[in-house]
């Protein structure tokens, strides 16, 4: 497929018939939800979600809470909060500390919509993980899309921000090529890891095994898009798929037909992801060369 082409039924990033996943980014988890505390632990719980109301994307919902023992496996996993106009804090995006302790991964479309406008101030927002809050550099945002693009797509749609001070714990390494992950047709079980959680999920994180269906050429950067059958909903976008060596993969970005129960269809009802290669890998790795944080020993 050349680049700036879509096939049928593919969107940019965000469409109007079909509902996405990041479109519900923003909206509140809850009217209730309070600013937790610095270098406290998470929130209090937003009041329970009538799920029944905002069901899943497929018939078969196999998601479950996260554990310690998936914290562990999966050590970048965080959450990025953004305060509303009235200044209340709320759940917004899954995000990740990957290579160093100042680099965070997640979604481009947090900050810009589909024609690149901004939507949102970095200033606004704030990376948690493990416990702990930790604002940004407003000025590092690095963005996925070219000088010269004029739309947001699933393959750019990615972005690279700085911490204020770097956070403690492990992080997620870089990925490395992988030769293996051919474009086509395949069926790679993966595991599709929500630390934001879904606004149709009453859990605050998920985890679900699930399988990328198919990988499309590459596009904007080299990146190719996976199309995979793992439940998504609201607030799920930045969400990062790891294969079976627990290694990631690739990154959330929409969904079509949220909440609609329809069986997957390569085609028409399926999720996005970004793979982690290409223009990101680059960035990823730039921003490890550039890091001087002292290394944990």
């Amino acid at each position: 497929m050349a680049q700036g082409q879509r096939a049928r039924g593919v969107p940019a990033v965000c469409g109007v018939l079909a509902l996405f996943a990041w479109a519900g980014i923003g909206a509140a988890v809850g009217d209730d939800a309070t600013h937790p505390p610095r270098e406290a632990g998470p929130p209090a719980r937003a009041p329970a979600r009538d799920v029944t109301e905002t069901a899943a994307l497929y018939p078969h919902d196999g998601r479950r809470d996260m554990t310690s023992g998936d914290r562990a496996r999966y050590p970048g996993a965080g959450v990025l909060w953004c305060r509303r106009p009235d200044g209340v804090p709320q759940k917004a995006a899954a995000a990740w500390l990957v290579g160093t302790a100042s680099t965070v991964m997640l979604n481009a479309h947090n900050f810009r919509n589909r024609q690149l406008e901004t939507t949102r101030a970095v200033g606004d927002c704030y990376f948690q993980i493990g416990g702990r809050n930790y604002d940004f550099v407003a000025e590092s945002l690095r963005l996925g899309v070219a000088a010269d693009a004029t739309r947001l797509h699933i393959t750019d749609d990615w972005a690279l921000l700085r911490l204020a001070q770097p956070a403690e714990g492990p992080r997620q390494p870089v990925p490395d090529a992988d030769p293996d992950l051919s474009t086509g047709d395949l069926s790679l079980p993966v595991t599709l890891v929500a630390p934001g959680g879904h606004q149709n999920y009453r859990g605050d994180s998920s985890l679900e095994t699930c399988t990328i269906r198919r990988i499309d050429p590459p596009t904007e950067g080299g990146i190719r898009r996976a199309r995979h059958d793992c439940n998504d909903g609201y607030g799920g976008s930045g969400s990062g798929l790891f294969d079976e060596a627990g290694r990631l993969v690739a990154m959330q970005s929409a969904s079509l037909s949220m909440n609609s129960r329809h069986a997957f269809d390569i085609e028409f009802h399926y999720g996005s992801a970004l793979l982690i290669e290409g223009a990101l890998r680059d960035a990823l790795r730039r921003a490890q060369r550039e890091d001087t944080t002292p290394q944990a020993p």
